[in-house]
């Protein structure tokens, strides 16, 4: 799944990359706090969210190395 999910953020441009980490990053946040306070109904979000930031960082270190 996660292969399927890769090859999708390397079709992405660099520009809607960068605008990807910015909303995955605010999704996060608000996973985190909402488990904090107790809110959250479904955990496993915090690992999806961290596993689409490690993913979009990483085509975006890729692209700056072909540079």
């Amino acid at each position: 799944m996660s292969n399927k999910q890769f090859k999708e953020v390397q079709q992405l441009s660099k520009d809607e990359l960068l605008v990807k980490v910015r909303e995955t990053e605010a999704l996060l946040f608000r996973a985190k706090m909402q488990k904090a306070t107790g809110q959250l109904k479904d955990t496993g979000s915090v690992w999806v969210a961290r596993k689409m930031l490690a993913r979009v960082k990483t085509r975006l270190t890729q692209i700056a190395a072909q540079k």
